[in-house]
């Protein structure tokens, strides 16, 4: 088993803080630091999530000698003032921080804005951000948004799964995708409480010979048939890179799959995966879609 590392003001050791049991034990293995439970604790979501232990984490990740590139801190209390320590070491020169894990977290707008203010940074090397289930609204994707075009050049995939973006949120993010700098290459964006409005926004971003995106998931939104329509115009296009479209529970009937079919047949040499299970596919729905397999290499329905 890995040995327990320790951050404490800006170092790292082997031995346990006796002090401070808001400290949360690290378990370091091949750049990659994940936070976990102390099945000892008494309180072990006190243990775990306790700020003090987040911004002495935080500090440590600015040692120039700490080589984390993956941190995990799905599950735990973050509170604005860790969102505003973990900011601060992303913006360091000295951070190797690469991906950062929030999902299941308590961020909500007020942590998204602080953390924002780090994603802006120039220095802000971030590559994947998982943002899952944090209780995101339209004001705090408008903060993701701005640092975002502040600093577009690094982040290639983002999570925002089951956050309440609406299409207000989503139009925000489809601006950005348009952006020639920017490099996002996959958005989980399942659960987000996004229409058919929302999916016309997508559709023109990934019709622009800008977006690098490959892989988009709208799954569990109510974007119907109308909405499937709208990115079916984008799939034909020649300028759309995507090579995987998840549209689960969406609410598609065959009338939305006809459309989809035709587009990948006319324009086949790039999606690789479509998804749409849970839909209310008919028997015509279903065999076009069995057609499709011979143009698509992996149809789920």
């Amino acid at each position: 088993m890995d040995s327990p590392l320790f951050f404490r003001d800006g170092a790292h050791s082997s031995e346990s803080p006796k002090s401070d049991t808001s400290m949360s034990p690290l378990y370091f293995k091949a750049g990659d630091l994940t936070v976990r439970q102390d099945a000892g604790s008494k309180h072990p979501e006190k243990h775990l999530s306790g700020d003090t232990g987040v911004k002495h984490l935080s500090a440590g990740l600015e040692n120039p000698h700490c080589k984390v590139e993956t941190l995990k801190l799905d599950s735990c209390h973050i509170s604005d003032e860790c969102s505003t320590a973990l900011a601060s070491a992303l913006k360091s020169d000295l951070s190797h921080m690469r991906n950062l894990y929030l999902s299941k977290t308590n961020l909500e707008d007020s942590g998204v804005k602080c953390l924002s203010a780090g994603l802006a940074n120039p220095d802000c090397k971030l590559e994947t951000l998982r943002l899952g289930c944090c209780g995101v609204t339209d004001e705090g994707c408008a903060a993701l948004v701005s640092a975002l075009t502040s600093n577009p050049s690094h982040l290639k995939e983002l999570h925002l799964t089951k956050n309440i973006l609406g299409d207000s949120g989503v139009k925000s993010l489809s601006a950005v995708l348009e952006n020639p700098d920017c490099k996002l290459e996959t958005l989980r964006l399942d659960g987000c409480e996004i229409t058919d409005e929302g999916c016309a926004a997508l559709a023109s971003a990934l019709m622009s010979n800008s977006s690098h995106l490959r892989a988009l998931d709208l799954s569990e939104n109510k974007i119907g048939d109308s909405g499937v329509k709208h990115l079916s115009a984008a799939l034909e296009n020649p300028n759309c890179k995507l090579e995987t479209l998840r549209l689960c529970s969406c609410d598609v009937s065959d009338e939305g799959c006809a459309p989809l079919v035709s587009a990948l047949r006319s324009n086949p040499s790039h999606l690789r995966e479509l998804e749409l299970y849970g839909n209310n596919l008919g028997d015509s729905g279903k065999k076009l879609l069995s057609a499709l397999q011979d143009d698509v290499d992996e149809v789920f329905w």
